[in-house]
């Protein structure tokens, strides 16, 4: 059976005969015959258990693809969100004439999550099987066959290390408890040996962990002011008089300075996530004002979808922030919309005096 998507062009393949005089060639033309043809899928339906991530999922066969001469024949097993492929992944790739191929539930679940399927709902993956000879030379395309899938939701890729404020000087005091919601983190920058933080502290000491809950990752006074140490017996870092300070931390060097500021006496009566990480851009999710430092707001294991936000006060537009980056930043007075590219649970840190944000998925 040929598909109307064959390529109709005939490609020429030049074989040397051996043959002692070497202005004795023949022209060999290889011409397609059929298109490979996708026979059978193992499954019509698909509910991918996240528990069992390497168990075999799908299975593809196909029957060969034929050209006029014998030769070696590589498949490409495609994947797409809608009919006419607009969008597509490779599921896999087989040489030698294979005409079949197995794919994990963590593989198709992959591919439903870049071709945009929605996590925990049934969509629609449509499968076909290109054939090639040599690297994409003279291919051939089968007809597209389709399986409902329900995929499951995966962890964002987070590949940042998070450092919290402990102490009593700080909003979480020292009980350090992985539950311990007023640990606030530090800003993250560009450099990941590099952190800030700027808000309220109380005269008092503190310190800064990498877990919630562990005291294992610590850094402390180190041998003077403006060093830090990692030993756990180390001394406390210490805010002089209760106020607002900025303080920056190079894990690398073991340095930090700590040295008062000035914020915006403004404080606001709410402040919110709009966007379509809530849906749409007419739903606000309220975050919580701390009780600690009035420029502090949080909401924990929030479910927010892929999408954009802002930050916006009192649920209107008059003052919004927005950034260009993910999971953190310094957002702006009418800055870009945040882009978020995974649905998951997260915990949103934003401080409304510095526009800095913090969003960290939730293990």
């Amino acid at each position: 059976m040929k598909n109307t998507h064959i390529f109709k062009a005939v490609f020429a393949l030049a074989i040397l005969i051996g043959l002692s005089s070497c202005q004795d060639r023949e022209n060999i033309l290889v011409e397609n015959s059929s298109a490979p043809i996708v026979m059978d899928l193992s499954s019509e339906h698909l509910f991918l258990d996240k528990n069992f991530p390497d168990n075999p999922a799908l299975n593809v066969n196909w029957s060969q693809a034929t050209y006029s001469v014998p030769v070696e024949v590589g498949y490409k097993i495609e994947a797409s969100g809608t009919k006419d492929f607009a969008k597509k992944v490779v599921l896999g790739t087989v040489a030698q004439s294979i005409r079949t191929s197995t794919f994990t539930v963590k593989q198709i679940n992959a591919a439903t999550k870049t071709l945009g399927l929605s996590p925990d709902v049934e969509g629609t993956m449509y499968v076909r099987v290109i054939s090639s000879l040599g690297v994409g030379q003279m291919t051939s395309m089968s007809n597209a066959t389709s399986v409902k899938v329900t995929p499951y939701k995966t962890s964002p890729i987070y590949l940042y290390q998070d450092l919290f404020l402990i102490g009593a000087a700080t909003a979480g005091g020292w009980d350090n408890l992985a539950t311990n919601n007023n640990l606030l983190p530090l800003l993250k920058t560009s450099d990941p040996t590099k952190y800030t933080f700027t808000g309220y502290f109380k005269a008092d000491g503190f310190k800064i962990i990498k877990v919630k809950g562990s005291w294992t990752d610590q850094f402390g006074l180190g041998a003077g002011a403006g060093t830090l140490s990692t030993d756990g017996g180390s001394g406390n870092l210490s805010a002089p008089t209760a106020g607002y300070y900025k303080l920056t931390v190079d894990i690398l060097a073991l340095t930090y300075t700590f040295v008062p500021v000035t914020v915006p006496a403004t404080t606001y009566t709410s402040i919110s996530i709009i966007g379509t990480v809530n849906g749409n851009f007419n739903n606000d999710t309220e975050l919580v004002q701390s009780t600690f430092d009035p420029h502090m707001w949080q909401i924990m294991g929030v479910d927010l979808n892929d999408g954009e936000f802002k930050f916006r006060a009192n649920n209107a537009w008059d003052t919004n922030w927005g950034g260009s980056t993910e999971f953190f930043g310094t957002a702006t007075q009418g800055g870009a919309n945040i882009p978020l590219s995974s649905a998951w649970k997260y915990d949103v840190y934003f401080n409304d005096a510095t526009g800095s944000y913090t969003i960290i998925p939730v293990k």
